[in-house]
C-alpha cells in the first residue's frame, strides 16, 4: 500500500508555517472511522475531516499508530530510529512512511461492526471505536492466551487537532495502579504519575534536582507499569520532537474522569507502542527502535577530572600540569581529563575551535604531557558562534547556520555565553563536514583524544527558523534535539577519520532519541546540595530506562556552595558505581572541587577511587551487555525483580548489573543506613565483610567511605588489581549459592579496537562449585574468542575477600595461573 503524502504548508520541512487567525484556532476532535484498507502488516483508516490513520504492526510486540492530518505530515522525516533498520545514519533522516527493517507482524483478522474496528495479529489486537476516535489496545503472551487489555485511549475526545495551525493532544486513560517511568532525564522520584513534564531543552545551570523542568535531553518514551500485577509493562514513544509535554494526572477535569496526556505544539501523532511484558522487555526494544548504545574505550571508565577553573586561569596550561603532579602526589588513579572551553576563551567569551594561545602556549605539548600521564584530553566543543568570532563569516558563506525565519538572507541569532551567536545548521551536509575537518584540525590533530559536545540544547525559539535539511528546506520547530544528534554525527565521523578501527568516545550534554548510538552523557549542571544527591539517582532510573545507558553526574555538584567533606565523600561513595565517574565544578568562589581538596578524608577518597579501579572489569562487561543486548548499566530495583512490591518503593538503591546492589548515603550524619533487598534465592552478601544478610529490611552500618553494597548468592564479582599493583591478577569474588554454585560472565579485549558483536574478542564464562559447604570450590573458565585476556594470573577469594587455593580448569591456550594470599592487593 502506498500512502501519498502531500507537503503541508506548515510543515517542519516544507515553506513557512501558517499564520492562523484566532477564528481557525478551534480543536477538532477527530471521528468518523472507516476502514480503507488492510494488507499483510497494516491498515489505513478514514477519519472524519479528511485525517488518514495508519496502524502497522512492525514486530510481534510492536505497534505503530500514526495520524496523517489533511494537508499531509508536518515532519515526513524522522531522525529518530535507529540507523541500522535502514543501514544507514543519513543526515536527512529517514522517511517516515518507510518500514525497511522491521519483519512485520501478519494481520490475521479485521472485523466491523457499527460501533468499531478490530484489528488483529497473534499476540496483538487494536479495537478501534468509530466516534469519536478511541483505541484500546491488547496483548497476550501467546496464541493459547486469552487476549487482555494493557492502554486505553480516554473515552471521551481522545485525539485533539487545532484547526489552521500545528498542535495536537492525545489522551489516555488513567488508573491509579499505573506508574509512569523513563521520560529520559527528569528531576523527582522515578515514577512521574501525578506530575506534569515539558519536552524541551534547556541550559538549567544549577538545576533543583527533586523540581526543575525542563532539563537538557528531550526523550519522549516512557513506560506505563502495573506493580499490582507482576510488573506489566507498555512502553510509548512518541515520535515527536517539537515543543511537548506529558501530564500523568496534575491536570484533572470532571467530565473526562483519569486520564493522562501528551501534547505538542507541531509535528505530527507518530505513536509507536511497545508490549513488554516486563520493564526488561520494553527497555530493550525501544533501544533497539532508536539505536545502538555506543561501545566506548576502556579507558573511559576511569576517574575523569576536570574544572571550569583550571582553563579559566590565567596561568592554565600551568594550572593544568599542576593536576598532573597533584594526581601522582596524591597517589590518585584517572584515566582522561574534561579540557573545558576556556582553551577557546577570549575577553569572557567563547570562540569554538580557537585556542587562547596566552593561556595554552602550546597545545600539543599539552597533550603530550597529559598522554605521557596516561590521560586522555576530551576537548569542549559548542555549536554557536558569536557574531564576532574570527571564522563568522567563512561559515556564513556556505549558509551554515540555522536561517532568520523572516529573512533567510541572514542568520537567526540567538542569546547564547558572551552574547549574540548563530547556531551552526548540521542538517546542512556543508556544515557537518565543515566540523568535523575542524575537529580534526583543531583538536585531534593536536593530540585530543575525544570531544565533549556541550550547550548543545539549541535554545532557539523563533520556531519559523529555517534549516536546510539537506537541501529540503524546513523549520527548527519539530527538529530542535536532531541538531545535537548530527552535531554527535559529525563529531564522531572526525574521529572515525582520525584514528580508524577505533573506537571513539564521545560525550554529550544534550540529546533527544538515539542521542546513546554516539555519546555518553550526564545530567548536566547540579547544584551542591544532599538533595541534588538524592534525586540525581533518580535522574539516572529515568536514563537508564530510556536507553541512555552510559551516564554520570558532576560528583560533588557542579554549581553553589563547595560540597563540605561529608557530602563530598557520599557523592564519591555513590559515583564510583556510575558509568561516567567524573568530579566537574565551576564555584563562585573561584575554587575547585579536587579529590585532595580535604586532607582529612583524602585517605578514604583514594580508597573509593581505587575500588573503582578494581570495578572496571566488572563497567566493562556491562557496556558490552549494553551495547549487544540493550541492557542498561544501572538499574531500579523493579527491573531485576518486577514481581516484587517492595521494588517499587523509593528505597534510594539501585542494581549495578544483575548481582550488584548499592545502597548509597543519602542523608547528612547518618553512620547506619535501612536497606530493603529483594527477595532471591540463597539471599545476599555484604561487600567488605562478606557477611550474609537476609532478604528483606535490615539496617546496617555505613560508615563513611563506603556505600553499604551486597552481592547476590550465586553470584562472582570480578575484580581488576589495584593501580598500586596493575600488573596484579584478576580477582575472582565467591558468593555462593546454598547448595554451592556461583556463575559470571566476564569481557575483554584490547580496550579500544572496533568489536564484533556476533564474535567477541573475548569471553570469559566462570563457574564455580563446590561439592560442601565448607570445601574448597571447583572452578572452571572457558574461554571464547580470539583475543587472549590481559590477566596471567587469576586469585580466587571466598565472600570475605580472603584468598581460596583451588585448581582452575580452563580451555584454549590460555593457561591462567591461579594466585595466592601473596598477590593480594
Amino acid at each position: 500500500m502506498t500512502i501519498a503524502i502531500a507537503k503541508a504548508a506548515s510543515s517542519c520541512l516544507a515553506a513557512n508555517p501558517i499564520r492562523a487567525t484566532r477564528e481557525r484556532e478551534s480543536v477538532q476532535t477527530l471521528s468518523g472511522a472507516r476502514l480503507t484498507t488492510v494488507d499483510t502488516t497494516r491498515a489505513e483508516i478514514a477519519l472524519a475531516g479528511g485525517f488518514r490513520l495508519m496502524l502497522a504492526f512492525l514486530d510481534s510486540h510492536l505497534a505503530r499508530l500514526l495520524i496523517i492530518p489533511p494537508e499531509g505530515l508536518q515532519a515526513p522525516r524522522t531522525w529518530s530510529l535507529s540507523p541500522e533498520l535502514a543501514g544507514e545514519d543519513a543526515i536527512d533522516g529517514r522517511d517516515r512512511l518507510d518500514l525497511t527493517g522491521f519483519p512485520g507482524a501478519e494481520v490475521r483478522a479485521a472485523t466491523e461492526t457499527e460501533a468499531a474496528i478490530t484489528i488483529e495479529t497473534a499476540l496483538m489486537k487494536v479495537e478501534l471505536r468509530r466516534s469519536p476516535l478511541a483505541l484500546t489496545w491488547y496483548f497476550r503472551l501467546s496464541e493459547e492466551a486469552a487476549f487482555e487489555p494493557v492502554l486505553q485511549d480516554r473515552q471521551t475526545q481522545a485525539y485533539c487537532y487545532k484547526r489552521g495551525r500545528p498542535g495536537f493532544a492525545h489522551y489516555l486513560a488513567r488508573d491509579e495502579a499505573e506508574h509512569y517511568y523513563g521520560f529520559g532525564e527528569k528531576s523527582g522520584e522515578a515514577n512521574k504519575a501525578g506530575r506534569r513534564l515539558r519536552m524541551r531543552t534547556a541550559d538549567a545551570l544549577g538545576y533543583d534536582a527533586e523540581t526543575t523542568d525542563p532539563l537538557y535531553k528531550h526523550i519522549p518514551f516512557y513506560l506505563t507499569v502495573r506493580p499490582d500485577v507482576g510488573g506489566r509493562a507498555v512502553g510509548l514513544f512518541y515520535d515527536n520532537l517539537s515543543h511537548a509535554a506529558f501530564d500523568l494526572g496534575q491536570e484533572i477535569d470532571a467530565y473526562h474522569g483519569p486520564y493522562r496526556s501528551f501534547e505538542a505544539s507541531g509535528g505530527d501523532l507518530d505513536l509507536y507502542v511497545i508490549f513488554g511484558p516486563a520493564v526488561r522487555d520494553v527497555v530493550a526494544r525501544y533501544t533497539a527502535l532508536t539505536g545502538r548504545t555506543a561501545f566506548p574505550p576502556r579507558w573511559s571508565l576511569s576517574y575523569s577530572g576536570s574544572s571550569m577553573q583550571y582553563t579559566d586561569a590565567a596561568d592554565a596550561q600551568t594550572r593544568l600540569g599542576d593536576f598532573l603532579s597533584d594526581l601522582n602526589g596524591h597517589e590518585i588513579p584517572c584515566g582522561s581529563f574534561h579540557l573545558s572551553s576556556g582553551y577557546t576563551a577570549a575577553q569572557g567569551k567563547r570562540y569554538v575551535f580557537t585556542w587562547d594561545k596566552s593561556r595554552f602556549p602550546d597545545p600539543a605539548a599539552l597533550a603530550s604531557g597529559f598522554a605521557h600521564a596516561g590521560l586522555k584530553l576530551i576537548a569542549n566543543v559548542k555549536p554557536a558562534m558569536l557574531t564576532d568570532h574570527p571564522r563568522f563569516a567563512e561559515v556564513e558563506a556556505f549558509r551554515g547556520f540555522i536561517r532568520d525565519g523572516e529573512d533567510e538572507s541572514r542568520p537567526h541569532l540567538a542569546q547564547f555565553w558572551g552574547g549574540e551567536a548563530a547556531y551552526l545548521d548540521f542538517t546542512n551536509p556543508e556544515t557537518s563536514a565543515w566540523w568535523a575537518r575542524e575537529v580534526k584540525a583543531q583538536l585531534l590533530d593536536y593530540g585530543i583524544a575525544a570531544t565533549w559536545n556541550e550547550n548543545n540544547e539549541y535554545e532557539v525559539w523563533e520556531d519559523d527558523a529555517r534549516v536546510d535539511a539537506n537541501g529540503r528546506g524546513g523549520t527548527i520547530a519539530c527538529l530542535r534535539p536532531v541538531q545535537p544528534g548530527l552535531m554527535l554525527r559529525a563529531s564522531q565521523a572526525a574521529q572515525l577519520e582520525h584514528a580508524p578501527g577505533k573506537r571513539p568516545f564521545l560525550v554529550s550534554r544534550s540529546g533527544g532519541p538515539g542521542m546513546q548510538r554516539y555519546a555518553q552523557t550526564w545530567t548536566g549542571d547540579n547544584f551542591t546540595s544532599w538533595k541534588t544527591l538524592r534525586y540525581n539517582l533518580s535522574m539516572g532510573h529515568g536514563l537508564s530506562l530510556s536507553g541512555v545507558f552510559n551516564f554520570g553526574h558532576d560528583v560533588g555538584g557542579f554549581a553553589g556552595p563547595r560540597p563540605e567533606p561529608e557530602l563530598f565523600l557520599r557523592w564519591i561513595e555513590q559515583g564510583i558505581y556510575w558509568p561516567r565517574f567524573s568530579i566537574h565544578s565551576w564555584k563562585a568562589d573561584g575554587s575547585s572541587t579536587e579529590p585532595w581538596m580535604y586532607p582529612e578524608i583524602l585517605p578514604a577518597v583514594r580508597d573509593a577511587l581505587n575500588w573503582r579501579e578494581r570495578l572496571v572489569p566488572l563497567l566493562y562487561t556491562l557496556l558490552w551487555r549494553a551495547h549487544v543486548h540493550h541492557e542498561p548499566i544501572l538499574r531500579p530495583l523493579f527491573y531485576s525483580f518486577p514481581g516484587q512490591a517492595g521494588s517499587y518503593e523509593e528505597h534510594g538503591e539501585f542494581m549495578l548489573g544483575p548481582d550488584l546492589l548499592v545502597a548509597p548515603v543519602l542523608e547528612p550524619g547518618a553512620a547506619r543506613r535501612r536497606v530493603w533487598l529483594p527477595e532471591t534465592e540463597g539471599g545476599w552478601y555484604r561487600i567488605g565483610t562478606g557477611e550474609p544478610v537476609a532478604c528483606g529490611e535490615a539496617e546496617v552500618p555505613a560508615p563513611l567511605g563506603a556505600a553499604p553494597t551486597f552481592m547476590r548468592a550465586g553470584s562472582i564479582l570480578p575484580l581488576g588489581p589495584s593501580p598500586a599493583h596493575a600488573g596484579g591478577p584478576l580477582t575472582l569474588r565467591l558468593f555462593p549459592l546454598l547448595g554451592g554454585r556461583a556463575r559470571a560472565e566476564l569481557f575483554d579485549d584490547d580496550g579500544e579496537s572496533q568489536a564484533d558483536r556476533a564474535n567477541p574478542p573475548c569471553m570469559l564464562h566462570i563457574a564455580a562449585e563446590w561439592q560442601e559447604r565448607a570445601g574448597q570450590p571447583a572452578v572452571t573458565i572457558l574461554r571464547h574468542g580470539p583475543h587472549m585476556p590481559r590477566w596471567r594470573d587469576v586469585r580466587i577469594e571466598d565472600e570475605a575477600g580472603r584468598p581460596v587455593a583451588v585448581a582452575l580448569s580452563d580451555s584454549g591456550p590460555w593457561k591462567p595461573r591461579a594466585g595466592d594470599a601473596s598477590s593480594s592487593n
